[in-house]
């Protein structure tokens, strides 16, 4: 019996828009893609349609897995976990011995290169405290204190 083609507007197109995003040699998590999908907390709609697309299917559902870093049963038994596995190993990536990929190793970062990294919040100069902060205030700035 053939499948349902997922529909072509909306929720499921949103979906397969950020699918087709991840490049080979990453993955991203069924959550992650319902948030990017702005459908956030519906990962299993990211299961659903994913499933309906045939395992040949241009769309690269093999680069999505669960939040524990494992395959997902598909529907097509544990052959389409292995055919999964095999296409993420042939782009490079690795499963640790319990079957689970190391998500912060592989997990994909839309946008990765254009992002500038977090200051440190442990290796700031800036001051901490109301007193910290009084102190390196300028004089100018700084609070008045009443003569006694």
């Amino acid at each position: 019996m053939p499948r349902k083609a997922p529909a072509a507007d909306g929720s499921h197109a949103r979906v397969l828009r950020v699918v087709r995003r991840i490049p080979a040699g990453r993955v991203a998590t069924y959550g992650q893609i319902a948030t990017l999908a702005e459908l956030p907390r519906q990962p299993r709609l990211v299961g659903y349609v994913l499933a309906a697309l045939d395992g040949d299917s241009p769309v690269p559902w093999h680069r999505v897995i669960n939040a524990a870093g494992a395959i997902s049963a598909r529907r097509e038994g544990p052959g389409g976990a292995v055919l999964q596995r095999l296409r993420l190993e042939r782009e490079g990536v690795g499963f640790d011995a319990r079957g689970r990929v190391d998500l912060e190793r592989y997990r994909w970062v839309p946008n990765a290169r254009r992002a500038a990294p977090a200051p440190s919040t442990r290796d700031s100069a800036a001051p901490t405290s109301p007193r910290d902060r009084a102190r390196s205030a300028s004089p100018s700035t700084a609070p008045r204190r009443r003569a006694p």
